[in-house]
This record gives structure tokens, C-alpha cells and sequence, in this order.
């Protein structure tokens, strides 16, 4: 007998998917240039482009954190709770 472990396939869940999305959203929102390539609004003097492209900074790192996060949690659900 192998001790090789049981290959499972992938499994599409609703955390997945909220998982995805929350790592697709900044890649879409900065290859958009379309969308924010503008000088107005400023922000304190600072051109929309820029501080557009900053706040995405901090946004995605929310959202990557998020996604840590859901995936420990599904990680642990899917394991029966070892860690």
C-alpha cells in the first residue's frame, strides 16, 4: 500500500470565489487606466492619478489580508480543524 495522500479535486466554494475576487479587483482597477487617467479631482494639490493609484495601495492590502484570512478559515474547515 502507498502512504502517498488522498489527491482531492479543486473545489469551487462561495469563499473561494469571494477570495478571488478580492485578489482580481486591483489588478482590474489599475489596468483600467481609462478609468483614473485624469488630473481632477485633486486631493490637497495631488492629481486624481496619483492618489488614486495610492488609495488602490492601501485598498489592496486590505483586500489581500482579507483573503489570507478567508483562506485560513476555509483552510481549517476543509482540514477538520488541524493546524
Amino acid at each position: 500500500m502507498s502512504d502517498a495522500p488522498e489527491v482531492r479535486p479543486p473545489v469551487v466554494t462561495p469563499v473561494r470565489v469571494v477570495i478571488a475576487l478580492c485578489l482580481i479587483a486591483p489588478f482590474v482597477a489599475m489596468l483600467w487606466v481609462g478609468s483614473y487617467a485624469k488630473v481632477d479631482p485633486t486631493f490637497i494639490g495631488i492629481p486624481f492619478f496619483y492618489w488614486y493609484q495610492m488609495l488602490w495601495v492601501l485598498i489592496s492590502t486590505a483586500l489581500t489580508m482579507t483573503a489570507y484570512k478567508l483562506w485560513q478559515r476555509d483552510q481549517r474547515a476543509r482540514h477538520g480543524g488541524a493546524k
